[in-house]
């Protein structure tokens, strides 16, 4: 199947949130689809997993947002 759909699905969702008026979102997943991108062609390319730098941050569970 490739890596190529999960771009894809990036796409749309980001493409509804600018639909949306959702401007923070859609542009938080186009910054996600670099990352996503960056990090496939890394592991493609036969490069070790890409440091994963943002464990540091805390997100928290959906279902403590809103």
């Amino acid at each position: 199947m490739g890596h190529k759909w999960i771009i894809d699905v990036i796409a749309d969702l980001r493409d509804f949130a600018e639909r949306n008026g959702l401007p923070l979102l859609a542009n938080q997943l186009e910054v996600t689809a670099s990352v996503a991108k960056t990090e496939i062609e890394t592991r493609l390319n036969g490069v070790g997993p890409v440091p994963n730098h943002a464990n540091s941050q805390h997100v928290p569970p959906l279902e403590d947002i809103g």
